[in-house]
């Protein structure tokens, strides 16, 4: 018997509606996993379980009175520690906040508590959100599932772990260089990276700065696809929110891959690649290309994309923590402190000509998709690895010049404002999750969504590319 916390939100949201499952009997099969799971793994790091248990009888009496049920009724959610949550602690993965608990939610947080989650926990990320290994001062490292030594990815991994293990169907996160999309590809389950906007990131240092999104996590890309649909708003106080949300269907529907002509490139013609994971995708890609109308060897193009990243994620980091470093330097973490400053040490000039660089890796990116409709390539560039690394120095024996190099898989598809799923295609030659990335131009979701959804169903068939599931025994 299935147990309800390993019950898709899909499912669990339907069984909550028809009164076959009490939303109290799901949030304590989710609490009785948390106590399994992450004792070992470290991904929950915040919990009122006497609120989640209010909080799921409430529902439960609503389900029972027959009144109007949200779009997530009764559904256990996670919030990423970077989003204030009211009553519950939120420390930013920072020594500086370890001791924070807000009066009120952030504004997304919000939203997904108006729809009616039961939002009881939070999960771990590195400082700030600064690097793709989940582990800060205040808590320490989040282990891998499927191998508690290794990294689960970052800076999302504390979402992914929880999902992937069933403590929660669905849970938050945020993605800049691929902090959301890493994570899920390390941990086997769905991200989405929406296009700027389509969920409103408001409360920031720096507005203009369309780099940084917030996104859904789930176990499948329909969960992902209705936890992103309460998160989704419009608000001003973004200037980059605006458009896109009614094109995101209500319900999922499987769109004709035999349609599509899909470009697929293994390095994005700039990023580092192992060996070892370069050979793993370009068999899965042998085992299903056949699917779509045309499957074509192409990158996208993206001279320059790895200073411009640099210079222009520097800048943003000055503008969020220089005070910071400033004021609480010996608090701290080496990345939030690293990467501010070496943005004080770009001039106006370089900034000028990142910018530059940028505008026309978002023009070439779309005259791309004139051509193809779907870009597909790995989502990470390497096997998960240990979390004692803090991260990837050197891939086939090239030493990585900064940290986030590893990461250019995902951060080179940043600087073009994409929107990406990542999705699981079974295991590498490690026997770790391996993930892959459907990504489309700016204000696509809807059909990025519709593609990977469909293109999922297709993986699940074959044993060697279905998603990896987690054993809690």
């Amino acid at each position: 018997m299935t147990n309800p916390c390993d019950l898709t939100a899909l499912e669990a949201r339907r069984l909550i509606g028809s009164k076959q499952l009490s939303p109290v009997e799901l949030v304590a099969s989710c609490l009785k996993r948390v106590q399994e799971a992450n004792p070992a793994l470290n991904a929950v790091v915040a919990m009122d379980e006497g609120q989640a248990l209010k909080q799921a009888k409430k529902a439960e009496d609503a389900v029972m009175k027959g009144d109007d049920l949200g779009l997530l009724h009764g559904l256990p959610v996670a919030i990423k520690d970077l989003d204030e949550t009211a009553g519950l602690r939120t420390t930013w993965g920072s020594l500086i906040y370890k001791d924070h608990v807000p009066d009120k939610d952030a504004d997304m947080v919000a939203n997904v508590r108006a729809a009616g989650a039961n939002i009881f926990a939070k999960t771990n990320t590195p400082e700030f959100g600064a690097g793709a290994n989940t582990t800060n001062k205040v808590y320490g490292p989040t282990g891998n599932p499927f191998d508690r030594d290794k990294t689960c990815g970052g800076s999302s991994g504390g979402s992914a772990v929880a999902v992937a293990t069933g403590m929660m169907p669905l849970a938050t996160g945020s993605d800049y260089g691929g902090s959301l999309r890493t994570p899920a590809a390390f941990c086997g389950i769905t991200g989405f990276r929406p296009s700027p906007g389509l969920v409103p990131s408001t409360g920031g240092s720096v507005a203009i700065n369309p780099y940084p999104v917030i996104g859904p996590m789930g176990r499948s890309v329909a969960d992902a696809h209705l936890l992103l649909r309460a998160q989704m708003d419009y608000d001003k106080r973004d200037p980059f929110s605006g458009g896109g949300n009614e094109d995101i269907p209500e319900t999922l529907t499987e769109t004709d891959l035999s349609s599509l002509k899909v470009a697929v490139s293994t390095d994005l013609g700039c990023a580092p690649v192992d060996k070892t994971i370069a050979a793993v995708f370009e068999q899965r890609l042998a085992g299903f290309k056949h699917v779509f109308a045309d499957a074509q060897n192409r990158d996208p193009l993206m001279e320059d994309v790895h200073e411009a990243f640099e210079i222009t994620r520097g800048v943003n980091f000055v503008g969020g923590h220089r005070q910071r470093v400033e004021q609480y330097r010996d608090l701290l973490g080496p990345n939030v402190i690293d990467n501010t400053e070496r943005g004080m040490k770009y001039s106006l000039a370089d900034v000028a000509w990142a910018n530059n660089v940028q505008t026309r890796i978002y023009n070439d990116f779309f005259d791309l998709f004139k051509e193809v409709d779907i870009l597909i390539c790995p989502t990470a560039s390497v096997s998960p690895f240990p979390h004692s690394q803090l991260f990837v120095e050197e891939i086939n024996g090239e030493k990585m010049p900064t940290y986030m190099r590893w990461l250019a898989l995902s951060y080179a598809l940043t600087m073009a404002l994409p929107c990406v799923c990542s999705i699981p295609c079974g295991v590498d030659s490690l026997g770790m999750p391996f993930g892959i990335q459907v990504v489309g131009p700016n204000g696509a979701d809807a059909k990025v969504l519709a593609v990977a959804h469909s293109l999922e169903k297709i993986l699940a068939s074959d044993p060697q590319t279905a998603r990896p599931v987690f054993n809690v025994n």
